[in-house]
């Protein structure tokens, strides 16, 4: 069976949104899916798209293709996670306290001294 991960249009008229999909590539568009792994707004400003990049790479090792335009957002989305998982890793550890942070200049000396 070819998968393919492709968008699946939802909405009313002139205001559409889309499903990122996991489906039988020879199912319809609107048609039967496998699973559903994020969607996509065009009509919002700035990020537009919510994405499980972790499915939509499990389905991609096991042999999905993704449409061009999913491609496109789940290069979008890779390049924004690291970002915020960074954040999280600096929000998660606690600050040192300025004591430990910066050695005395007379201990750095004797440091020093010592290597002599």
């Amino acid at each position: 069976m070819a998968v393919a991960i492709r968008l699946r249009r939802e909405g009313n008229r002139n205001r559409a949104f889309y499903r990122i999909v996991v489906a039988d590539s020879r199912a319809r568009r609107d048609g039967r899916f496998i699973e559903t792994i994020g969607t996509y707004d065009p009509n919002e400003k700035g990020t537009n798209y919510k994405v499980d990049v972790a499915r939509a790479d499990d389905w991609i090792t096991k042999g999905a293709q993704p449409s061009d335009t999913v491609r496109s957002i789940l290069k979008k989305a890779r390049r924004e996670a690291p970002a915020e998982e960074k954040e999280e890793v600096v929000a998660a550890v606690p600050a040192a306290p300025a004591e430990e942070a910066t050695p005395e200049p007379a201990a750095a000396e004797e440091a020093a001294a010592d290597e002599s």
